[in-house]
């Protein structure tokens, strides 16, 4: 179990408050849902991976509180950074023996996870490139199987798909579901609705740093509409949201110009709540100048969590 109380990092940027409290059974997924940059994604991995201490409060690991004169509790996490993070220069099993020596790996472990891990991930066929020579894809896979050698707990990705083409990010995906599989706890910060509504099965929404819902992305969706009208206007684009086939088709008949009918997505949840925080007169980004966890835990045992920073002012009654 992870747990936060009160935790608190002061900065100079433009970060909004976090806090949140609830557990997750094992084997779900799960998506902490977000906002816009800079609303501290990054900075809960840090705060996580204690790359950052917080100013106040605490982050506790099965009870006991995270520090980096923890190595025993730091052992149960691994990070994998938003850039990459490795020396251009070395090929994958060069990679992989220097992370294990910096762990006091014995060799034969390394050799052997090493060759576990590059079969599990695709990339046997080439071990011997160096970095430089990988593609985007390729460098990321590499950045799992690094991070997986030394057999952690929890995996802490911050944005793991970001600049990657379709096809790579599928097979990331197919790879954080087999992940899943073995029991393996991973948040992952990501600012791509339909990655959140493919890979997971509940949602958390946050209002100014509250937990204001949880539900599965089919909940959500539902709060919102199952079909949606998108309709060309002078001012833009206009969505309309109906739960039932009838209302929309009869809604969309009854529209002239160019109008189209569509399934509801996750974005759209997103984007709505946005909008109507807009029209209630809620901010979207109030400065702060301080970043906080409050009383949040979670159970890692084999689940997956995805933060994505901030919802932000979520009009009451919108779910």
């Amino acid at each position: 179990m992870i747990e936060t109380k009160k935790s608190h990092k002061k900065n100079f940027d433009s970060f909004y408050g976090c806090g949140f409290s609830g557990s997750s059974h094992r084997n779900r997924l799960n998506f902490w849902s977000a906002g816009p940059n800079g609303a501290g994604k990054t900075t809960t991995i840090s705060l996580l991976s204690t790359l950052l201490l917080p100013t106040e409060g605490e982050i506790l690991i099965d009870g006991q509180t995270l520090g980096r004169n923890r190595p025993d509790l730091k052992r149960k996490i691994s990070v994998i950074t938003q850039e990459y993070s490795m020396r251009q220069d070395m090929n994958m099993d060069e990679i992989m023996e220097y992370q294990g020596r910096l762990y006091f790996m014995p060799r034969k472990e390394i050799k052997r996870k090493t060759e576990e891990l590059l079969d599990f991930c695709g990339l046997l066929p080439f071990r011997k490139r160096t970095v430089r020579k990988l593609s985007g894809g390729m460098k990321r896979k590499l950045m799992v199987c690094r991070a997986l050698l030394t057999s952690p707990e929890i995996l802490l990705l911050d944005e793991p798909t970001a600049g990657m083409d379709a096809l790579s990010r599928r097979q990331m995906w197919n790879l954080l579901r087999q992940l899943n599989g073995k029991n393996l706890t991973i948040l992952l910060t990501t600012h791509y609705m339909e990655e959140a509504q493919s890979l997971c099965n509940r949602v958390a929404l946050m209002d100014h740093g509250k937990l204001e819902e949880i539900n599965t992305p089919s909940g959500l969706i539902d709060s919102l509409g199952r079909y949606t009208v998108d309709q060309e206007t002078p001012e833009g684009a206009k969505s309309h949201y109906f739960h039932s086939r009838e209302e929309a088709i009869s809604f969309l008949s009854s529209l002239d110009g160019q109008c189209t009918l569509r399934e509801t997505t996750l974005e759209d949840v997103f984007c709505g709540a946005r909008r109507q925080a807009s029209d209630a007169a809620i901010s979207w980004r109030q400065p702060q100048l301080s970043y906080n966890l409050t009383e949040w835990t979670m159970n890692y045992h084999g689940n997956t969590y995805y933060f994505m920073g901030k919802m932000g002012g979520i009009p009451k009654g919108f779910l």
